[in-house]
This record gives C-alpha cells, structure tokens and sequence, in this order.
C-alpha cells in the first residue's frame, strides 16, 4: 500500500497555513512537531513545512531556499467547480494569477504562484450539458 503526502516549504508556517486552509479548504490533521502541519482536504494530505528563507536546501548544495517566484518542473494542479471564485479567494490570499485561459467548453485554466513562488495551476471541471 503507498500513501501520498505533498509537502510544501514555506517560510511561514501560520502564513502557509492561512492561505491553504482558506483558499482551498484544507483542515488542519495534526502537527507532529514544531515547523511541520499536516493537512488534509478531500483525499490529498498536505504538510506544511517552515523552512526560513535563506536556509540551506540540502546538505549536498550550496542552493539556499527562496520565496520569491521560482520555476521547478513540479507543481500542484486543484481541479475546481468554480474557477473564477476560487481564483478571486486565491488572489485575495496573496496567490499571482500569471495566466489565464478561458474554455467554456473544455473548462477553463489559471496558471498562478502562491505567496511563496510556488507554482500551481487551478483547472475548472467542465460541466457537462444534463
């Protein structure tokens, strides 16, 4: 059996917290010691870590964490009922729309970062004609 977790480094574990938890409606699980929360909404759980900015990523590079908005091949992408409202709260929460690309038809997509430069995507389900 594998179990899947996505963690996320933010500088700020409150920060983090806020903007996951009333944007996208995750709920706290646990914390299982300082600098880490676990969330959970539908069947992804989250899990917060509070790493400073300027910390080293590794022990094996001399990278250090950043916060501004950065490129990494991996991203969240959250399939939602309702684009255009979960775009609003998410930009409300300190989220940057980059891009966005309207579909009606085949449903709708906004590329973003969150607070933290982190890269996500919002898909809207295409709702289907009864």
């Amino acid at each position: 059996m594998i179990t899947t977790n996505l963690s996320i480094d933010v500088p700020d574990l409150d920060q983090g917290l806020g903007f996951y938890r009333d944007v996208f409606d995750f709920k706290e699980v646990s914390r299982p010691f300082p600098g880490l929360v676990v969330l959970k909404a539908g069947n992804l759980s989250l899990c917060l870590l509070e790493k400073k900015a300027g910390s080293k990523a590794s022990q094996n590079t001399d990278d250090t964490r950043r916060y501004s908005r950065h490129w990494t091949p991996v991203h969240i992408d959250f399939h939602v009922d309702d684009l255009h409202s979960v775009l609003d709260k998410a930009t409300s929460a300190g989220a940057i729309c980059e891009a966005l690309h309207e579909n009606p038809g085949h449903g709708s997509v906004a590329f973003c970062s969150d607070p933290f430069g982190h890269g996500f995507c919002l898909i809207e389900h295409v709702k289907k004609n009864p």
